[in-house]
């Protein structure tokens, strides 16, 4: 089994790690309400996928 030779250095460690941090959700705004939603995916106010109903909504 390979075993390193010396110690990895602090500065080398935290830059591997500085891209496994929790990145926030990103927001859209929905065309037809203008409530904020997860892209790619159903508002849930109004039902609309882009310019399309797909749920029927109050």
């Amino acid at each position: 089994m390979a075993v390193p030779k010396r110690r990895h250095s602090k500065a080398r460690t935290r830059k591997r790690r500085s891209s496994k941090k929790i990145k926030p959700d990103t927001v859209s705004v929905c065309p037809q309400c203008t409530s904020p939603k997860l892209p790619h995916r159903i508002c849930s106010e109004c039902g609309y996928y882009g310019d399309k109903q797909i749920i029927k909504k109050d």
